[in-house]
């Protein structure tokens, strides 16, 4: 349960994800500081962006949590290259990572899928890549 000045259980999940992708040396190179939890409204390119989390109950107590996350690794290079560059950096910072949950215990976080393609525009590329993780109560 969250109390003042406590995030809930996906709000602490994604500030970890995001604090542990700009902390990432290879993240960093290809992005900067170019890692959201929520879309800007006008982005700058390259950038991750959480574009969606699901979250279920997990294991025998109600305290565990499954959480999918999925990240979206934009680029406007003008070909397929950086998005590229970009999943697989996040990928390797994320895999079997275990950057602190507030106020949860991280059992596992490991990465899915990914996926790279070319948006219809024809001139952003994206990454996307699903993220498991399971957390319990502390």
């Amino acid at each position: 349960m969250s109390g003042p000045g406590n995030l809930g259980p996906e709000a602490a999940l994604t500030a970890a994800v995001v604090a542990a992708l700009r902390a990432a040396p290879a993240v960093a190179v290809l992005v900067a500081q170019r890692v959201h939890a929520d879309p800007p409204r006008r982005p700058t390119y390259p950038c991750v962006i959480v574009s969606r989390q699901e979250s279920r109950p997990f294991g025998p107590d109600a305290d565990g949590l499954e959480h999918l996350v999925t990240l979206t690794c934009a680029s406007k290079f003008g070909g397929p290259e950086e998005a590229r560059a970009v999943t697989a950096a996040v990928r390797a910072a994320l895999h079997n990572a275990a950057p602190p949950v507030e106020g949860r215990r991280l059992v596992t976080l490991r990465v899915t899928y990914a996926d790279v393609f070319r948006a219809a525009d024809r001139e952003l590329s994206l990454g996307v890549l699903r993220v498991r993780a399971v957390t319990e109560a502390m």
